[in-house]
């Protein structure tokens, strides 16, 4: 069962992952086809506003040509000119006047957006009709290049069109020019998210809904095997419960037999007060899982002055009984107090955490009962397999059991210890356990006299 678990639980999180990882690539997508849309609304305002660039100004358009054609007549005259005129191309003089007018309209057509811009030159060619072209520079497009515009980096900018120009020079010249516009929009990221808001919202809505579902399933399975389990094991508890009233009032009555303890009427009388005791836990034991009352927060505990030094030797002498192989050390303080308490479940608990002893290897108890600052407190110390310590923080935890592996190789629900822990606080005590694996372990139970 714990292992067809674990497989369904294993496959749902790969559903899981791959509807996220589906939702992932959906959004994705959907962010670059916004990205391109909004690339291209930019671009084609764009272009309205600097198409050739001849509806910006014409005397300062006039003013790049003739410059540019100074600078081909100067290589024209001077072969070692060409080291120095890309420098004097981005030294141009029109540059802070055509970055202003430019600027100037994109702020009309974008007044809601900050939109920086950068013309960069790609490439210088001279041509001659007698000659091969001569190439001045051909780079990939970077902002050391700019002509004019306010961009400090072309890292967060987008290209908007190529402009090609040709001006016509001496002497069977040409000079061919290709120039980039870069742009880049203040926040875009933010614009676009803005504009997936309905999407986004609703695909972190399904993720949230899809976790929850899985969540939500993995308890209900979980909790499911918890209750396959407790119908399974149910006989295995009320074994658990039983065996020890039962066991005793055999035991008890086989001793009845015999002819020397009818002839001896005080044995014959103390043989019959622990068969009536044990009848009357039996009895107990009965109502308590006909009534469901193992939430013990539930239960009113029915206190009553009792010797806690005698109520310990009644348990001793009831569980030697029940398991003669098993060797009990008693050593039970001699002043004597009294306590109030439920007989019925204290008597219950210390046995609950006895035969948890035998059930995990015990062969000797010693059982230790002491009076300190008004806390009384029996020690029970086995000589069992003992409990790894990464597990005792859980001991007390209902339906909790200490495993081996994948395996639990004890019979029960984990009911036995939670059941103890529940009386002891609901006395104001308490149960502590400190062990080592492989050398058994020590339960001291603490209740407060006052």
């Amino acid at each position: 069962m714990k292992q067809k678990i674990n497989l369904l639980i294993g496959f749902s999180s790969v559903v899981l992952v791959a509807l996220i990882a589906m939702q992932y690539y959906l959004v994705k997508t959907s962010y670059d086809y916004k990205v391109e849309q909004f690339h291209i609304e930019v671009k084609e305002k764009i272009s309205k506003i600097t198409n050739d660039f001849t509806d910006i100004d014409s005397t300062v358009m006039n003013s790049k040509d003739i410059y540019y054609n100074r600078l081909l007549s100067n290589y024209i005259k001077d072969k070692n000119f060409k080291s120095q005129l890309k420098s004097r191309l981005h030294t141009n003089p029109y540059r802070s006047v055509l970055t202003q007018l430019l600027l100037r309209k994109i702020n009309l057509e974008f007044p809601k957006n900050q939109i920086d811009f950068a013309v960069v030159t790609n490439k210088f060619i001279v041509f001659n009709s007698q000659q091969k072209a001569d190439t001045i520079f051909s780079e990939k497009p970077i902002i050391g290049n700019i002509l004019y515009g306010n961009l400090a980096s072309l890292d967060n900018a987008f290209s908007v069109r190529n402009y090609v120009g040709t001006s016509i020079g001496t002497s069977n010249y040409k000079l061919l020019t290709e120039e980039t516009l870069f742009v880049s929009v203040k926040n875009w990221e933010q614009i676009i998210l803005q504009r997936m808001a309905t999407i986004l919202i609703l695909s972190v809505v399904s993720i949230l809904i899809l976790i929850t579902l899985f969540v939500i399933a993995i308890r209900a399975l979980i909790k499911q095997k918890k209750v396959s389990d407790v119908k399974t094991d149910f006989i295995n508890n009320i074994t658990h419960e039983l065996k020890t009233p039962l066991t005793t009032l055999s035991v008890s009555t086989k001793i009845l037999e015999r002819k020397e303890v009818q002839e001896n009427p005080e044995l014959f009388h103390s043989i019959l007060e622990t068969i009536n005791r044990q009848n009357t836990r039996l009895q107990n034991l009965v109502d308590q899982v006909m009534s469901n009352s193992l939430g013990i927060e539930e239960i009113e505990l029915q206190k009553e002055k009792v010797q806690p030094n005698l109520l310990v030797k009644t348990i001793i002498s009831d569980f030697e009984l029940a398991y003669p192989n098993v060797k009990i050390q008693p050593e039970i303080m001699q002043s004597e107090i009294i306590l109030l308490l439920d007989k019925f479940h204290l008597t219950t608990a210390i046995t609950n955490v006895l035969e948890n002893a035998v059930k995990y290897g015990c062969q000797n108890i010693s059982i230790k009962t002491t009076l300190e600052n008004s806390i009384f407190t029996i020690g029970i110390q086995d000589d069992g397999i003992g409990i790894p310590k990464s597990k005792q923080p859980l001991l007390f935890e209902k339906f909790y059991r200490v495993e081996q592996g994948n395996l639990h190789n004890t019979k029960g629900l984990g009911l036995g210890l939670y059941y103890v822990d529940q009386i002891l606080k609901a006395h104001k005590g308490s149960i502590k356990v400190v062990s080592d694996l492989g050398k058994g372990a020590l339960f001291t139970i603490s209740i407060p006299s006052v």
